[in-house]
């Protein structure tokens, strides 16, 4: 899922006129946490998931 610079442009010009430009910004933000929180929190499931099958195989 490959976005050009086309589709951005024009979501980026939905959400300004949706949202206007106070709020642009505050949405950027919690969607860049939102994924930060994502990705840390499949990293812990990978490492869980690591860890049960290191136990498993030295059983």
């Amino acid at each position: 899922m490959n976005l050009g610079f086309g589709e951005v442009a024009i979501i980026l010009i939905v959400a300004l006129l949706l949202f206007g430009p106070k709020k642009l910004p505050q949405l950027g933000r919690a969607a860049g946490q939102t994924l930060h929180e994502f990705k840390r929190g499949m990293k812990n499931v990978m490492d869980d998931d690591t860890d049960e099958n290191k136990k498993i195989d030295s059983k």
